[in-house]
């Protein structure tokens, strides 16, 4: 498996490449990780990881596409390279743009490969503004289909990415595994949940709005803070609370929330270690994310809805492919739009706990673990050329 992010950090696609090596090694395989030199050591059994060399100078990667990159997938091809010439494999599985270097392997080896499709490229260079290049453009939409073509499967983690790949190639065999590998683990007990509200200053019956996730400019934190401030207005008791972001990310949110109006009732509790996340989202009263562009569904959103608290979100694809207006409140992507959700939320708790409950039953059903490693099961039989089992049909897209 060649990942090309740091293994393991709490952030979007490394939480995927995790869950999706849980899975394969559930389900009896085993897995070598080709992957940056950064990232937190992972003990799982079946699973052996191995780090490409830290080029001169680079110290980190952040999230989407950099310059830092570049030397850091060389790298990372040649010890991919490396690795596939150390002992035979039966396949290759490559994750977001590690998918040319896993696709190029695979024909020399002549192995079959699989393409795991986290969001689309071209799309990215959009989504974190990293250039309006049309010559760059075009290189990442050439590749995008490149990987496409030449992956025996596809996996996609949204439906909106089916119509990518469906768009390169109406015959690709498309397998859609969302985000979502549920299971008891994430439940967590009243005394931890009571601790975080201890933690942070907040009693018992103190209304909380609670955001996780990362702070790129996308996620749309700038909307939620001017949500806050109408929320203020009339719950001047409503507190805000944010768990992730960099360092530098941090400061810059504390700024718009000084510009907003809103520093004295927003917390910040900065990157939080995966287990502690369940139980911030069960301090919640209103979970929210205010996500402002983009189409692939956010992580979180699979945990907002485990945790059976109530949702509020824009209602935009990258939303809708998940939640309906049964499972979350759904809002214009404006201020007033939004802090009207919130409010609707803090001042009807019955009927924000009834969505809640409702979220909590679909992710129980639709995304439950079983689910989930019954997708990946199918991935692997058609990896290996073989027909789709009647049971995870509906799995394909």
């Amino acid at each position: 498996m060649i990942a090309p992010q740091p293994f393991f950090e709490p952030r979007g696609t490394p939480f995927s490449e995790f869950h999706r090596i849980r899975a394969l090694t559930d389900l009896g395989h085993r897995v070598d990780l080709v992957t940056y030199p950064f990232g937190q050591d992972v003990t799982m059994p079946g699973l052996r990881v191995f780090r490409c060399p830290r080029p001169p100078f680079v110290h980190g990667v952040k999230i989407g596409p950099s310059r830092a990159k570049v030397p850091l997938d060389a790298l990372l091809a040649v010890t991919a390279v490396r690795r596939a010439l150390a002992q035979p494999y039966d396949a290759i599985h490559s994750h977001e743009e590690g998918g040319l270097i896993g696709v190029l392997l695979a024909a020399a080896l002549r192995l079959p490969h699989l393409y795991d499709m986290h969001s689309s490229l071209p799309q990215q260079l959009s989504n974190f503004a990293f250039s309006g290049s049309r010559l760059l453009g075009a290189l990442f939409v050439g590749l995008e289909r490149l990987m496409v073509r030449w992956s025996r499967v596809v996996i996609v983690i949204c439906p909106a990415l089916v119509d990518t790949v469906r768009a390169i190639d109406p015959g690709a065999r498309v397998i859609l595994i969302e985000n979502a590998p549920g299971s008891a683990e994430g439940l967590r007990s009243q005394s931890e949940v009571a601790d975080i509200r201890r933690a942070h200053g907040l009693s018992e019956v103190t209304p909380l709005v609670v955001y996780t996730g990362t702070f790129e400019a996308y996620q749309g934190l700038d909307l939620l803070f001017a949500a806050m401030a109408k929320v203020h207005e009339r719950r001047p008791d409503a507190r805000l609370l944010l768990a992730g972001g960099q360092p530098e990310q941090v400061a810059q949110a504390r700024a718009q929330a000084q510009a907003a109006g809103v520093s004295e009732v927003t917390i910040f509790a900065g990157e939080r270690p995966a287990r502690e996340i369940p139980a911030y989202l069960r301090a919640g009263t209103v979970l929210v994310s205010p996500r402002s562009r983009g189409t692939n569904t956010p992580l979180k959103i699979y945990q907002y809805l485990r945790s059976g608290r109530a949702i509020v979100a824009t209602r935009l694809l990258t939303h809708t492919q998940v939640l309906t207006d049964d499972t979350a409140v759904l809002t214009e992507p404006t201020a007033d739009a939004f802090a009207g959700g919130m409010l609707r939320v803090l001042e009807d708790p019955a009927w924000g706990a009834a969505r809640g409950a409702r979220a909590q039953e679909l992710a129980e059903t639709k995304y439950s673990y079983d689910a989930y490693l019954e997708r990946t099961r199918e991935a692997c039989l058609a990896l290996a050329g073989q027909p789709a089992s009647s049971a995870a049909v509906t799995g394909v897209a």
